[in-house]
This record gives structure tokens, sequence and C-alpha cells, in this order.
């Protein structure tokens, strides 16, 4: 399969390309930093494409992203993995608009700007899943200083029910993950010294079963992912 994952320099993106390559998929990375993805891609020569992007400004990359997959003669992703993120701990009344602007864009406006770039390349049976956030999930507990982080995780967890709806006839399968905590460089410099229950090597093992197997099961579903009570 032809797999892309966006947020894939480190964390559970990082992990996921690792273990979508030893399973001989052909991966295409999209991250601002690929220093590791280079790194990566001399294990894997030839599987593994990557591209430095910055997701929060889709619209001005959107070309640059277009030269690219012709570049890489790709006609068709089999499955596409929405992984980055951008978090601020910080009361809601003292984030700054670029602090607010900056988590918007990343978490939510950049997965649907790039969404509308890869329609073309979406095909039957193709299967789209965002990572979300519990933070972002209805009902389940909130914390102080993940306003903005959370409810831009929850638009993007939205947008997914509704891309199901308008790419269901064309047999595209969208669903999105909220994921707890996990442990990743985000986690730890948005919280000093928490230790969460799950791995980043954990989370994307079952990220990649999902997003390979999950469209059999579920399409259009926000699906929570923590060992917690929400």
């Amino acid at each position: 399969m032809t797999i892309l994952i966006a947020g894939a320099s480190r964390g559970i993106g990082l992990a996921l390309c690792h273990l979508l390559l030893q399973q001989q998929h052909r991966v295409l990375a999209l991250s601002r930093n690929t220093s590791s993805l280079e790194a990566l891609s001399k294990t894997y020569l030839g599987q593994l494409s990557f591209l430095s992007i910055d997701l929060g400004k889709m619209q001005s990359e959107a070309p640059r992203l277009q030269a690219w997959f012709k570049q890489q003669n790709i006609e068709q992703l089999d499955r596409v993995v929405y992984n980055a993120g951008y978090l601020v701990n910080k009361n809601f009344e003292i984030q700054s608009y670029l602090e607010i602007k900056n988590q918007i864009n990343i978490n939510f406006t950049g997965a649907m700007l790039l969404l509308q770039q890869l329609r073309p390349y979406l095909k039957q049976g193709s299967h789209v899943v965002t990572i979300s956030s519990m933070g972002g999930f209805q009902g389940s507990q909130k914390f102080p200083g993940l306003a903005v982080y959370s409810a831009s995780k929850g638009a993007l967890a939205v947008l997914s029910e509704c891309l199901a709806q308008e790419w269901q006839e064309a047999g595209i399968y969208v669903n999105s993950l909220a994921l707890g905590a996990v442990q990743t460089e985000m986690l730890q410099e948005a919280f000093p010294g928490y230790q969460a229950p799950l791995s980043a090597e954990e989370a994307a093992a079952f990220v990649a079963d999902f997003c390979l197997r999950g469209h059999r099961f579920f399409n259009g579903k926000i699906l929570p992912v923590s060992v917690s009570t929400p």
C-alpha cells in the first residue's frame, strides 16, 4: 500500500513510519523537520519518501506538495494518517493570537486544506484517519490550559465525520481516533515530568493496525482511545 503520514518526524508519527515500513508499505512522510526521516530513509531505500512542509501554512505550500506528488509518480493513496499536532499549555485568557492561530492552523485548518489537496488521490477503498484527542471528545474530562488545543482537535474530529458522508459514494472511508495521553515529545514539552500510560510505539501500533483494517468495521466515527474513563 501507499500510505501518507502527516506529522511524521517524531513521537507517534515517526514510530508509525517505522512500523509501516517494516511491513513493506510505501510511506510518504510530511513534516516541517525531516532530519529523523532522512536518517530513516537510508534504512528503507526507495520505500520512504519525505517532504519538508509547514502543515500550518498549507494554502501557500499546496503547489509545492502537488509538484512533489508528480515527482514521486503518485496516482493513488491507499491510506492517509493526519497525525500533526501543536499544543500550548497556557490559560485561555493569556494565550497570544499567534499561539491560538498556530494551534488551529496545525491541528485543524492544515488538515482541512491538506485533505482538499489529497482528494484526487483517494480512490475506492482508501482510508483516512485523523488523530484527534480525548480533550476534543465530547463528554470527556477537560483540563485547564488546553482549551484551544482541545477545541481545535474537536473540530478535526467533526470534520472527519462530515467527510465520511461527503465521500461515502466514492468508497472513501474516514475515521478519527481521539487519543488519550501518550508519552511523546510534545506531551513532555507541555507537561514536564508527567508519565503517560502509553508509549509512542504502543500508540503507533494501534494506529497502524487501525489505518490498515479499521475501515472494515468503522466509517465516520470518532473513537476514544484511552485507558482512563472520560
